[in-house]
């Protein structure tokens, strides 16, 4: 009985002892845990005010396989590490996931998903700010912000009528109608327009005034070469810059094909920064890494990969804007949707991937087809077509290895060989073709497509997709991107963050 009352002692001194080190040792951390939350009552009340500098990137057809294959694609360059090497934005301290459906179709188009973005509502694919009707018109955000004495940026790779873009300052039925957006263009009094050239000017037919010509007696500056980009600066005026080299349908080239020192995505944001600031109302820029889409479209992994990296670029240059401006600035990124089925695995590699393989490619798939497959059509005879005289090409602009393709790879390159030369071997129906090559050349979609296959990387369309796509804050008001929502809710989110409260009536 002695012993028990002993032992039942020592047990009792042992347990508060326990408790009194535990205390002594976890005091330190529910102290700092309190400082850490004294600091983010702090950082909330100090961004309860307007957000006066505000920046939306939006990766064309950039959902979270394009992200996570550039991010694998960055570890891949320099390490056999199975790692993640992070981008500059998926580390942003806000992150959400954002629905892309429109009114007619889950699975959206860049006019119907830009329209969603801009002015939070939902239309067909194809409509530009009007409503499934195309009766009624919706101001954008861009409007109300200019409205309430802000200056607007509208920064794109592709050309500055294309879809994302117009979808901060257009009002049409049809995408299509790039005149139409053209002339609203020059008529928007947005002060700063970069990146890609105006298509169809002119119009159509090149019967119309120039839209250019309009904006230019609208007061615009235009500028189309880097010396005169460069000479810009603030007190400029409205601004019209066009990239000295330009690519398909007038879009800036990918990066991969960017030569050294030629204009990037990154020095057009640097640029409307600098010129956009000077105000007291502040400025809100839209920015779009638009050709991620049209790589994907043409199955091209190492162009999509590029682009996302130097959309990240870009993305860099606002973020160390917001480091002078903590208290005022906002930076979102998010994708208007997904593009090609993009998926990190292929049933031929199974758990594999070989993410070094896509640095050897060397031109995007336009490129290949504007400097070698192009005039190898035009100054060969179908007769006297073989696929052995565009092989070392194929290397040096792929990183190939032709020898090393397993004997149905070669077949497939040379029945594609021979779509492209027009030597049919079995003539296919519309739909074939299209599921074998998505009206791409099909050599070129051929090689690209064994490329990724033998990286891990797969495809499933030519087209977009309906999958959610990620979206990143950080900033001002970041708190509000968290979650799951639409597409349409950025629109307010934005609106909210700007307290631009005419659009949230």
């Amino acid at each position: 009985m002695k012993q028990m009352r002993n032992r039942k002692s020592l047990l009792l001194q042992w347990g508060a002892l326990c408790v009194f080190l535990t205390a002594f040792s976890v005091a330190p951390l529910f102290a700092a845990a309190s400082a850490d939350s004294k600091t983010e009552r702090n950082t909330a009340t100090a961004q309860t005010g307007q957000a006066k500098y505000v920046f939306l990137f939006i990766g064309d057809g950039m959902a979270m396989p394009q992200i996570s294959s550039a991010e694998v694609f960055a570890t891949a360059r320099s390490s056999q590490d199975v790692a993640i090497t992070k981008l500059g934005f998926t580390r942003f301290p806000v992150s959400g996931l954002t629905t892309t459906h429109d009114a007619g179709t889950f699975i959206t188009d860049s006019a119907s998903a830009g329209t969603a973005l801009a002015t939070g509502n939902k239309t067909l694919s194809g409509v530009i700010n009007m409503d499934p009707g195309k009766t009624k018109t919706y101001s954008t955000l861009a409007e109300y912000a200019h409205a309430a004495g802000m200056k607007i940026g509208i920064v794109s790779t592709v050309t500055l009528n294309h879809a994302t873009p117009a979808s901060f300052y257009a009002k049409v039925p049809s995408r299509s109608n790039y005149y139409d957006i053209a002339v609203q263009l020059a008529n928007s009094g947005f002060e700063y327009f970069a990146g890609g050239a105006v298509n169809q000017r002119a119009g159509k037919n090149n019967d119309q005034p120039d839209a250019l010509e309009l904006a230019k007696a609208r007061g615009y500056v235009y500028v189309n070469s880097k010396e005169a980009f460069t000479a810009l600066k603030a007190g400029a005026g409205k601004v019209i810059a066009v990239n000295a080299t330009l690519q398909d349908d007038g879009a800036m080239p990918y990066e991969l094909d960017r030569a050294r020192g030629d204009l990037s995505l990154a020095d057009y944001t640097r640029k409307g920064i600098e010129l956009l600031q000077d105000n007291p109302h502040g400025f809100f820029m839209m920015v779009e890494g638009g050709k991620v889409d049209w790589a994907c479209h043409a199955n091209d992994a190492g162009a999509s990969i590029h682009d996302v990296l130097a959309f990240d670029e870009a993305i860099r240059a606002a973020v160390s804007f917001a480091e002078a401006h903590p208290r005022e600035t906002l930076i979102v990124v998010t994708g208007d949707h997904e593009t090609g089925g993009m998926t990190i695995g292929f049933a031929g590699t199974q758990y594999d991937t070989f993410f070094d393989k896509v640095a050897l490619q060397k031109k995007s798939f336009i490129a290949f087809n504007a400097d070698v497959l192009s005039p190898y059509k035009k100054n060969t005879t179908r007769e006297r077509a073989a696929l052995s005289d565009l092989i070392p090409a194929i290397q040096e602009a792929f990183g190939l290895d032709y020898a090393s393709l397993s004997d149905f790879q070669k077949e497939q390159l040379e029945f594609a060989f021979q779509r492209s030369m027009g030597n049919e071997i079995e003539r296919p129906v519309a739909e074939d073709q299209y599921l074998l090559y998505g009206g791409y050349e099909p050599l070129t979609v051929k090689i690209t497509q064994i490329m990724n296959q033998t990286a891990g990387i797969g495809w499933t369309s030519y087209a977009h997709t309906g999958v959610p796509v990620p979206t990143f804050a950080k900033g001002v008001h970041q708190e509000l991107f968290g979650g799951y929502y639409d597409n349409t809710d950025i629109f307010r989110k934005l609106a909210s963050a700007m307290n631009l409260t005419a659009a949230l009536r």
